[in-house]
C-alpha cells in the first residue's frame, strides 16, 4: 500500500503542474478521486463520462466497481 500513496502523490504532483496524465487503473475509487475527468469503458465503448467526483457519486459505478 505505500508504494501505491507515493505513486498517487507523484502523480497528484505532476497534475497539479498542469500535465495531462491518461491514466488506466483497477483501483476505481483512487482513480476517480484522482480525475478532473473520467471515462467509463465496457467491452471497448464509453458508456459513462464525467468528472471524478460525479462518476464517485454516480449509482452505476457504486454498485458495478465499489461493491457499494
Amino acid at each position: 500500500p505505500s508504494l501505491s500513496v507515493k505513486v498517487i502523490e507523484v502523480l497528484k504532483r505532476i497534475s497539479s503542474q498542469g500535465t495531462t496524465i491518461l491514466l488506466v487503473e483497477q483501483k476505481v475509487r483512487d482513480a476517480l478521486h484522482l480525475a478532473d475527468r473520467a471515462y467509463v469503458l465496457q467491452t471497448g465503448s464509453i458508456v459513462m463520462e464525467g468528472s471524478g467526483t460525479d462518476l464517485l457519486k454516480s449509482d452505476m459505478i457504486r454498485k458495478a466497481y465499489l461493491g457499494m
